[in-house]
């Protein structure tokens, strides 16, 4: 068991139903959207490619299943021959599921080769579309992730379901950070805990070290203090309301790094008081030089669609709907129900 608290309260209480997650990968589909900035050639299954745009970098646009984003992106490198650094992504897809989308591939001078390469990566992917552009693709660029989830053998109140399907087309629900990010039964907040004990720990840190497992456990710190922060401002009816002292237009919560947090006034008491609570998940962000940053408190869904009805031996719920980069379907979802994980539970569903 965990001593960090990885259960959140809802604003309409626990959940009374259950339903069971990511079954199969058709289960869980993920549509990426971005803006390309450019002509961009749609496949289709077409034999003749032509690559528009200008650039170094081939832009791809690949359907996969069962692989995570980090290691298509390994084989990408090996394939063309560039490396892992040669490669570049817009967010983290799910492995237990099919999702669309945009990995980009340093290929200077190599536009002759194009459609033989695209021919040879079809082989192992469907390619959807293909285009070129001047720079590689990097974090947290695309605009939205799409997702059509079917949640199987749901349980409980059809009226309190759709009550709470409701209340979430209409106000969204709290923007927590995904269990997915703090590790087995917490084990990445347990890490960032012990670096931030060691004597001497000013190596690289902040956003060097964004590429490596101390970013990654650092970030699961600080996010944890954020879901923190969220659920006193849930507890206590706050969490869309805007405070004095609060420095975007919208309601957000701390991402905490050196300094603490930008919030000011009433926002800003509340939110060092909390994070004063857990003085050693405090005490990681004492010299990471990781500037402090902020993250909306309310996660809405645009688009959301659902269907209630009886599949095969138990009640299915689908659903339709797009969220921001660096919002959890998973988060969406447990809003609703207790996800039952299958196979793939604990991946992230989006993860930047």
């Amino acid at each position: 068991m965990s001593r960090w608290r990885l259960d959140w309260p809802w604003p309409e209480g626990t959940p009374s139903g259950t339903a069971r997650l990511k079954v199969c990968p058709e289960d869980f589909r993920v549509t990426e959207k971005l803006e390309v900035g450019g002509p961009v050639q749609e496949l289709d299954g077409q034999c003749d490619i032509e690559v528009p745009g200008r650039g170094e970098h081939l832009l791809l646009y690949l359907e996969k299943t069962g692989d995570n984003t980090p290691w298509v992106a390994y084989r990408l490198g090996e394939l063309a021959g560039c490396g892992d650094r040669g490669i570049g992504y817009s967010g983290l897809k799910d492995r237990h599921a099919v999702t669309r989308q945009w990995f980009s591939v340093q290929r200077p001078g190599l536009e002759s080769g194009d459609a033989d390469f695209i021919r040879a990566l079809q082989q192992q992917w469907p390619v959807l579309a293909v285009a070129r552009r001047d720079r590689k693709l990097r974090r947290g660029e695309h605009q939205a992730n799409h997702f059509r989830i079917r949640l199987r053998e749901v349980t409980g109140d059809p009226g309190e379901l759709s009550q709470r399907l409701d209340t979430l087309a209409r106000e969204g629900c709290p923007n927590y950070v995904g269990l997915q990010r703090f590790g087995h039964e917490g084990g990445n907040l347990e890490r960032a805990v012990a670096l931030a004990e060691k004597p001497a720990r000013r190596r690289r840190r902040g956003r060097k070290a964004s590429g490596n497992r101390e970013g990654l456990y650092f970030s699961a710190a600080r996010s944890w203090l954020f879901n923190e922060v969220l659920s006193e401002r849930v507890e206590q009816g706050s969490w869309r309301d805007l405070l004095d002292g609060e420095p975007d237009p919208v309601p957000t919560g701390p991402l905490w790094g050196d300094g603490g947090t930008g919030a000011q006034g009433a926002q800003g008491a509340l939110e060092r008081e909390v994070v004063a609570r857990h003085p050693q998940m405090e005490a990681v962000f004492a010299d990471t030089r990781m500037a402090p940053e902020r993250r909306a408190l309310v996660l809405r869904p645009s688009g959301l669609d659902w269907t209630l009805s009886d599949v095969e031996e138990g009640a299915c719920l689908d659903l339709s709907f797009t969220l921001s980069p660096g919002q959890y379907a998973t988060t969406l979802l447990s809003s609703l129900v207790t996800l039952i994980a299958s196979s793939g539970g604990q991946e992230p569903a989006e993860f930047s």
